[in-house]
């Protein structure tokens, strides 16, 4: 999926907003996303977007333990990540958690399957819950 397109369809699923407001919900539930997973795993799903999101995904300055990249995400629950994005978009937090969802499953049509079944077993059951519906109901995979 292009770009504009990625855009494009988030603000059609969030409803009545515009471009850059669709671009900034993108965009921050993205970042909250790549701070609760591993770093690989958020490496993987940049190369299956738009080189755009590469900033969101792929942070200039990543978390690091004793000089190596950080092999698991942090550990925060739904009301935090809902923060974060509300924070991050300039919405409150009930427009961010609807806004997470819809942005959730934009990126479930964007990368690959294997992708959305791995981002399902390392979030937790909270976040879990904001992708889309198929997903979300399955058991994560040990």
């Amino acid at each position: 999926m292009k770009y504009p397109d990625m855009v494009r369809t988030t603000g059609d699923r969030i409803g009545f907003v515009d471009l850059a407001e669709a671009e900034q919900t993108l965009r921050a539930v993205l970042r909250t996303v790549t701070e609760r997973v591993p770093a690989d795993l958020a490496d993987h799903l940049a190369t299956q977007l738009p080189h755009e999101l590469g900033d969101v995904l792929r942070p200039a300055d990543p978390a690091t333990e004793a000089g190596h990249p950080r092999t698991v995400g942090e550990r925060f629950d739904l009301t935090s990540f809902v923060g974060r994005v509300a924070w991050r978009a300039g919405v409150s937090e009930d427009t961010a958690l609807r806004r997470s969802a819809a942005v959730l499953e934009v990126l479930d049509a964007a990368v690959a399957p294997e992708s959305m079944e791995r981002l399902t077993r390392v979030l937790p059951p909270d976040i879990r819950a904001l992708l889309p519906r198929a997903r979300a109901s399955g058991p994560p995979i040990a």
